[in-house]
């Protein structure tokens, strides 16, 4: 179970720190601000991607998102601290282009190492029928 949630977890914060660098990257932006916006958008599509059975069960936006803001804010947080440090330590990761192979491999690897990050944090929170428990009555796996 806790590695479904953090495989859950992890999709959306993928997606969002991938959005994320790309934009920060092709548009120049500073580290700092591209970790920023990273962050902001692993947590906007985390949040979507777990709000959505709640919405489709019938709950309103902000009842599922008060939910979800409980049972996927830890997680995400974890994922994304662990995952811009992994990014901000390799040499150069940050500052990679696109079509730099150096990106498409610290990418995968800060992911990763994210994931096993916040596996404990989901085990222990599931344990205590905290974070992804709060959604899994509302979602279908």
């Amino acid at each position: 179970m806790a590695v479904s949630a953090t495989l859950h977890c992890l999709t959306g914060c993928a997606i969002g720190e991938v959005l994320g660098l790309i934009i920060g990257i092709s548009f120049g932006l500073g580290t700092f601000i591209t970790i920023v916006l990273s962050v902001a958008l692993a947590f906007v599509f985390g949040f979507a991607l777990s709000s959505l059975p709640l919405l489709k069960s019938g709950m309103t936006f902000f009842a599922a998102i008060s939910i979800v803001a409980a049972a996927d804010t830890l997680s995400i947080a974890t994922m994304e601290l662990v995952d811009n440090t992994v990014m901000a330590v390799i040499p150069g990761a940050m500052n990679a282009g696109l079509v730099n192979p150096l990106f498409w491999i610290a990418m995968p690897l800060s992911l990763t190492v994210a994931f096993f990050a916040a596996l404990p944090v989901n085990k222990y929170l599931l344990g205590k029928n905290k974070g992804h428990a709060l959604t899994m009555k509302y979602m279908d796996h």
